[in-house]
């Protein structure tokens, strides 16, 4: 249910950010990986709340596949923006091993560090064998968030005598990426819930409305949390904030139709290159729904969605090919929100 009668100022809204440390054509991954340490910096300075990064695994295209290493890079290349996870793939790996890397990461960075957790496998049978996985590991999510949080708490009674050292009694505030039986999982938990609409408005809604409705205290969150994810894009114009949108969006629409995420690439080669009838509705179909337009649009529109959604905080995921381009949207984008502003008062 939405928070409440009436419109939201967008200058009230929490941003944060998530970074997959996208390539870029004429890049490398380690290029990638170090223009994502050198955002972060750029984040904290425009007083976003958040920065977290990804895990991806044999994606050409994206360079983040081991995001707790990332996330102590770019926690010790900033001071004060809180730095996660968005999220550590759960299924990937064991909760203990999990546990141990976040009471690391909290003890060398007290009280900046977030764990966000998935539950996606390996896109493709040849990683998931390389991970020693199989796709229906993912059906034992909810119980290895419930080892990872016994972990944690010290209180695990799957492996008598084992502790998580150093996180045991550690707090490290653990958020769910999740939609539908996901979301549930996160109200039964008693944990934030991040969720993206990528089916459309309708399912997003019901989503969120099982979580709150379905929501149980617990240490981890007094009372129901909720995490919109989102691309969003400012500029002078609508038509050049939509275009700052493009690269990912092909990327994304080339993976689903040749099973390959490419490195982004300049917007004028997109829209030059042999793109059928077909590919241009599946862009178009792609970039619908994102947030996109002037200062005075985009303040509009970001108030609608957390007025619908009763949102807590906005994760902007917004990347293109030319990150000039990009660091200068998200600061129209701070601007809307008078983020220096409300750091100074939080």
């Amino acid at each position: 249910m939405p928070a409440g009668p009436g419109r939201v100022d967008p200058r009230v809204i929490t941003l944060s950010v998530l970074d997959r440390s996208p390539t870029r054509r004429g890049g490398d991954a380690p290029r990638a990986l170090r223009d994502t340490v050198a955002f972060a910096r750029d984040i904290e300075a425009l007083g976003y709340h958040r920065f977290w990064v990804s895990e991806h695994h044999s994606v050409p295209g994206v360079a983040g596949s081991a995001p707790t290493v990332l996330a102590a890079a770019v926690a010790s290349a900033t001071e004060r923006i809180r730095v996660g996870t968005g999220g550590v793939m759960l299924p990937n790996h064991r909760p203990l091993v999990v546990a141990e890397q976040f009471g690391v990461l909290e003890s060398l960075f007290p009280g900046r560090i977030d764990m966000g957790l998935g539950r996606s496998v390996g896109f493709t049978g040849g990683v998931r064998q390389a991970l020693g996985h199989e796709k229906d590991d993912a059906d034992r999510f909810g119980e290895q968030v419930r080892e990872l949080l016994g972990f944690l708490a010290g209180d695990q009674t799957t492996y008598p005598g084992v502790h998580a050292i150093p996180a045991e009694g550690l707090r490290v505030p653990a958020f769910l990426l999740a939609t539908g039986a996901g979301a549930r999982l996160a109200a039964e938990l008693g944990l934030p819930l991040v969720i993206a609409p990528v089916r459309g408005e309708g399912p997003l809604l019901e989503a969120i409305e099982g979580y709150r409705s379905g929501f149980r205290p617990s240490p981890q969150a007094s009372r129901p949390y909720v995490v919109v994810s989102t691309a969003i894009a400012v500029a002078e114009t609508a038509e050049r904030a939509r275009r700052l949108l493009i690269p990912e969006a092909w990327s994304t629409v080339y993976s689903r139709t040749h099973g390959v995420f490419p490195p982004l690439s300049p917007v004028e080669e997109i829209l030059a290159g042999p793109l059928s009838d077909r590919d241009r509705d599946r862009l178009d179909r792609a970039l619908d729904g994102q947030l996109a337009g002037t200062p005075d649009e985009v303040g509009d529109r970001l108030a609608d969605l957390v007025t619908k959604t009763g949102a807590d905080e906005i994760l902007v995921t917004t990347s293109t090919f030319d990150q000039a381009e990009r660091l200068e949207s998200y600061r129209a984008l701070a601007e809307v929100a008078d983020l220096r502003s409300l750091a100074a008062v939080s």
